[in-house]
């Protein structure tokens, strides 16, 4: 993946902090930092749900440190920012049925965890923080595209806590010196993906069922829509708003998405294709807290920070799914 930059000149004499560097995006942040020289990359992860598999290949690497730690510890935090220019934070619970399930645990680390990596950043002098949030906050609003500027009311733990980290990042870019874009991921998928655990997203689920030749659930009629979005789109997007020059761009939220619809039935139809499977989906009921329909208007984040997705769903389940086949033999 990223044949070519996301961003232009040097970035030898800079440092990153990615907080959730052993997760998912994360990981895929830290792997294009590499690649295009980065000074110095420091992962600070507990590895509750990140893996450590997923950065071995650059441990030892003298521009590249991890730290196991904590995020709901303020001192962890402070001590991960020392001499540190960026901050991409990706650590946090996620899925809306945990949340649901243990409202605390997501409160203590997707809240307090993050004004903790707030208070960090400020004190150590950190020049920006970019910061993932989520499409559920927009909740119980109908409207199709989402617009940043229209929300609904939250219907899940999982969506308080990143409509929280929005405000908390509203008031510490007017309070303190630092520089605060909020980014509303919808529905990313991609390498490295875990397809394991109770709260495992429905792609790598799909996926890993379909190549040993089991049946996947489906959630309700799966007739409901996502805007499916590639992580290599995310890690533009990070890459993007962390270096934009534009003054008007900062502290805002962008929506980070495909700009496409696609049914869950659909997705399965395609995956299944693309597999080779003989399986069938089981139907079972909805997820309390789930969303019918989801489709993200990106046009501000082209308008501000330049995001421009250049996967496409198709092209993004045939990576994934050679992936998948690589580590996730049957």
């Amino acid at each position: 993946m990223y044949s070519s930059a996301f961003h232009s000149g040097s970035i030898a004499d800079k440092s990153f902090l990615i907080t959730g560097g052993a997760g998912f995006i994360g990981s895929n942040i830290a792997e294009y930092l590499l690649k295009y020289g980065a000074g110095r990359i420091v992962v600070l992860d507990n590895l509750s749900t990140g893996f450590e598999e997923n950065i071995k290949p650059w441990l030892g690497q003298a521009d590249f440190s991890f730290i196991k730690g904590d995020i709901c510890d303020l001192r962890t935090c402070l001590n991960s920012c020392e001499r540190i220019d960026y901050v991409f934070h990706q650590a946090a619970l996620g899925s809306v049925p945990r949340s649901i399930k243990d409202p605390l645990a997501t409160n203590r680390v997707n809240v307090e965890g993050f004004l903790n990596v707030l208070i960090a950043s400020r004190d150590k002098g950190v020049k920006r923080v970019v910061y993932a949030s989520s499409s559920s906050v927009y909740g119980d609003n109908a409207d199709l595209p989402k617009a940043e500027d229209t929300i609904g009311n939250a219907l899940s733990p999982y969506a308080v806590s990143k409509r929280t980290n929005e405000l908390y990042a509203n008031v510490f870019s007017k309070n303190y010196s630092i520089e605060l874009i909020g980014l509303r991921y919808f529905n990313i998928f991609g390498p490295r993906q875990n397809p394991k655990g109770e709260y495992a997203a429905a792609i790598p689920l799909f996926m890993d069922a379909l190549l040993k030749n089991k049946s996947p659930f489906i959630n309700g009629d799966g007739q409901q829509s996502r805007d499916f979005t590639f992580v290599e789109n995310a890690v533009q997007a990070n890459i993007k708003s962390m270096f934009c020059s534009d003054p008007k761009a900062l502290a805002q939220v962008y929506n980070i998405a495909l700009g496409e619809k696609t049914s869950v039935n659909e997705l399965f139809s395609i995956l299944k294709n693309c597999s080779g499977s003989t399986s069938e989906a089981t139907y079972r009921e909805s997820r309390i807290g789930d969303v019918r329909d989801s489709l993200a208007d990106i046009s501000k984040a082209r308008r501000l920070i330049g995001y421009e997705p250049q996967v496409k769903i198709k092209e993004g389940l045939d990576i994934t799914l050679n992936w998948f086949r690589n580590h996730f033999r049957p």
